[in-house]
């Protein structure tokens, strides 16, 4: 189980640079920024969580952090979604792949969450 979850810090962590390296190629309009300051906060503190889970001591502990890192997946797509449609057609191709691969985080974690929370 240990080997999964390291998976999904390395997915998370290669997750977070593709972001940050992507939005920082977007118009540097006003919304833009203050919308990227926001995916960059959400999207670094998935990883992060992830790697606190990991390094929880009990059972419980590990589900709450996996759980948030859950919660700031969920809002990270929804950053993206808002940037995709400000930023119209010249980069909708990136967002979609962005926006699968958040929606697979999501679905991972919500599995690693109802997982380690079984009785």
């Amino acid at each position: 189980m240990y080997k999964e979850r390291s998976l999904i810090s390395a997915r998370g962590y290669k997750f977070a640079l593709e972001v940050i390296r992507f939005t920082s190629l977007l118009p540097k309009a006003p919304a833009n920024i203050i919308l990227v300051r926001q995916v960059i906060r959400s999207v670094t503190s998935i990883g992060a969580n992830i790697e606190e889970a990991l390094g929880g001591h009990t059972r419980a502990d590990f589900a709450y952090c996996m759980n948030v890192a859950k919660k700031e997946a969920r809002e990270t797509r929804y950053w993206l979604r808002m940037l995709k449609d400000l930023n119209g057609s010249s980069y909708v191709a990136k967002f979609e792949t962005l926006l699968k691969e958040v929606e697979e985080m999501i679905n991972i974690l919500t599995k690693i969450v109802k997982t380690s929370t079984k009785k």
